[in-house]
């Protein structure tokens, strides 16, 4: 985990974009505001750190919101900020964010926090926040059984809610950051021919899908065979089973 001290003050002047301003600018409602931003690249259940690019105190964006009162301003660096800024008391909500959850891929990921916070009238209130990582990760795993049974090999495709396309026929250690939604994986493999000197026999293997992915959460999906004449597609969350697949009935001769 990699800490990003971000020591910033607010004012409704302060190079903001903002559609709605404080209720009052009487400086002796006003309060100090300073926020210190941490990050995280841990995956939740399994608590390990995955390897993917940490952004920058200067690549977060900002936005407080009111909550108590009609305010919400927004600054596209955290490096726009000045350091003696002022909020009118009441209670705000602030998000930071780092990356664009719509670009999806290898080493993408995309960072966001927020915190709740309450301002007191001529007192400084200091607002911690952390930044955990936003997208899903999925990683394909093949097992030995599998690559021992379609010796003519495999093409492998995962496709996101988004309509972006990963070939996934060589797994990779590194997960595909996504959005938080859904992705399927189709494809096909040839086994091995029933008669010796025989060409090998093309299958498709069933579309396995998943759908309500939650943020921060990195998924397996094991492709595996568990007999010599059937197969079973086994999807790992975490490495815990979820579901398993028979797919007996696709892999047989007259498979196409």
């Amino acid at each position: 985990m990699r800490k990003l001290l971000l020591f910033i003050g607010m004012s409704a002047l302060s190079m903001a974009c903002s559609s709605d301003a404080a209720t009052s600018d009487d400086s002796s409602s006003q309060g100090l505001v300073t926020i210190a931003c941490s990050t995280t690249n841990e995956i939740t259940v399994t608590r390990t750190d995955v390897n993917c690019t940490i952004p920058t105190a200067e690549e977060f964006s900002l936005r407080i919101e009111g909550i108590s009162l009609q305010y919400d301003s927004s600054w596209q660096t955290i490096a726009a900020f000045n350091a003696d800024n002022y909020l009118n008391a009441g209670s705000y909500k602030a998000v930071v964010e780092a990356g664009d959850i719509t670009e999806e891929g290898y080493d993408k990921a995309t960072f966001r926090g927020e915190q709740t916070f309450t301002v007191a009238a001529r007192e400084q209130t200091s607002v911690d926040i952390k930044a955990y990582i936003a997208n899903s990760l999925v990683k394909v795993d093949l097992t030995d059984n599998f690559r021992r049974y379609f010796t003519g090999g495999w093409q492998l495709t995962l496709t996101t809610a988004a309509g972006n396309s990963f070939d996934v026929s060589t797994p990779s250690d590194q997960p595909i950051f996504m959005a938080p939604e859904s992705f399927s994986i189709t494809g096909k493999a040839t086994k091995q021919p029933n008669t010796s000197g025989g060409s090998g026999i093309e299958v498709v293997l069933p579309e396995m899908s998943r759908d309500r992915l939650a943020a921060q959460t990195l998924y397996t999906v094991t492709f595996d065979v568990s007999t010599a004449g059937g197969a079973t597609l086994e999807i790992l969350l975490n490495d815990t089973p979820v579901e398993s697949i028979t797919i007996d009935n696709e892999l047989n001769d007259n498979a196409q």
